[in-house]
């Protein structure tokens, strides 16, 4: 092959390159473009999707066949006194609610062996600074000026998917005393007044000096123990031990 025919082929092998890199750029060029193009519809998208509001559950009303009063359950004068420390968005609460508190209260509190009370104990607003576990239990107490606690309190821990304090908004807590049919006029107003925020500190200070620094956190006459041991604390209660 002669010197002139390597040139000719060098040169034509750099025209094919340069038509290939041209190509590939003119193909990247459209991509971006159409990336530029459609990205404001997937950010309004995610937008969108992140912006749509988690259905509130609604519960049927628990029937108890033990008297009710406020927070408190069971006959007063029984044997062994119950205190439970909860924060609405306590995933171990909604364990303890669902699994092991209903027990307690069909074993003991409606035998009349046990008188329970709940006790607001704020701790994981404290883990990601926001307010919504202190709106919860306010919201629990606005109910309870109806005689709703424990139905709000069923459906607080119904509605708690996760501990995401987004699953607590006003108006979330709103809509969930509207599902009871309370009466709103009066909610909303105990509700935007933070009625019981006072309250709800004084359970937190009453409760830290108890040396509880978790929830839940459940005593047995006034003797703290775990929620897989509460049963068996109780029964060693009530043979005075």
């Amino acid at each position: 092959m002669s010197k002139r025919q390597e040139i000719r082929q060098r040169r034509q092998r750099e025209r094919i390159r340069n038509r290939i890199l041209i190509i590939l750029l003119v193909v990247l060029g459209a991509l971006l473009v159409t990336f530029a193009l459609i990205l404001p519809s997937i950010q309004n998208a995610n937008k969108a999707a992140s912006a749509t509001p988690v259905p509130v559950v609604t519960i049927a009303p628990r029937v108890f066949n033990a008297p009710v009063d406020g927070l408190h359950l069971g006959n007063p004068n029984a044997q062994v006194k119950v205190d439970v420390y909860e924060d609405f968005r306590c995933s171990a609460c909604l364990y303890y609610t669902q699994n092991i508190e209903p027990q307690v209260i069909t074993n003991y509190v409606d035998t009349n062996k046990v008188y329970y009370t709940y006790h607001t104990f704020i701790i994981i607003d404290t883990n990601d600074g926001s307010d919504a576990s202190r709106r919860s239990a306010n919201a629990a107490l606005c109910a309870n000026e109806q005689g709703r606690f424990w139905d709000y309190h069923d459906t607080l821990y119904a509605n708690q998917l996760s501990e995401s304090a987004t699953l607590f908004t006003d108006a979330r807590l709103i809509t969930m005393a509207q599902n009871l049919s309370l009466d709103m006029t009066a909610f909303n107003a105990c509700y935007q007044a933070k009625k019981y925020d006072k309250d709800i500190q004084a359970d937190l200070t009453k409760g830290i000096s108890l040396n509880i620094s978790g929830t839940p956190s459940i005593l047995v006459n006034g003797q703290l123990t775990s929620m897989d041991k509460v049963t068996g604390a109780i029964d060693a209660a009530l043979a005075g031990k």
